[in-house]
């Protein structure tokens, strides 16, 4: 039977479930919905517990763990398996009432998102949601950090407007 623990050895396994939070508001920026969102952070942890054996070798767990999740929305894009529904349908728990004015400037923060580019979309959300640097985004999305920059830059531009 196999060992549902990693490598005792291996001083990553903490740093997994520490990436968890940030993994699922990631998720839910990518997918748009709850449901599909939790099926990608649980389809990226199984990749990486699959792949135990080469914590050790992992410089930035967190890197790795959005590159794994990042390549798997990715192929599930091109398969052309997602079906977006509307976030206004699911608006995020806030642990305090939102007045009516923060409602309606985080609808119009989704409204605006949504209307980016995929790719303008995820590099904003690294850097806004997670706080990655540039270098980290490119290592997780596989791209130049000059790629970074000139995603980022037109996506910061449009939600301004």
């Amino acid at each position: 039977m196999a060992s549902l623990q990693p490598p005792s050895s291996s001083p990553d396994a903490g740093t997994v479930l520490g990436c968890l939070p940030r993994l699922r508001l990631y998720a839910r920026a990518l997918r748009r919905n709850r449901e599909d969102a939790d099926d990608l952070v649980q389809d990226t942890l199984e990749r990486a517990w699959s792949r135990a054996g080469l914590w050790q070798g992992v410089g930035d767990m967190r890197t790795w763990l959005f590159s794994i999740m990042h390549n798997l929305h990715v192929d599930a894009l091109r398969r052309g398996r997602l079906d977006f529904v509307d976030l206004d349908e699911h608006i995020p728990e806030i642990p305090v009432a939102a007045t009516q004015a923060e409602r309606l400037a985080l609808r119009d923060l989704h409204k605006a998102l949504v209307a980016l580019p995929a790719e303008q979309c995820e590099v904003l959300l690294l850097v806004a949601l997670d706080g990655m640097a540039y270098a980290e985004i490119a290592q997780a999305l596989g791209i130049p950090i000059g790629t970074v920059m000139s995603r980022l830059a037109p996506g910061r531009e449009r939600l301004r407007g």
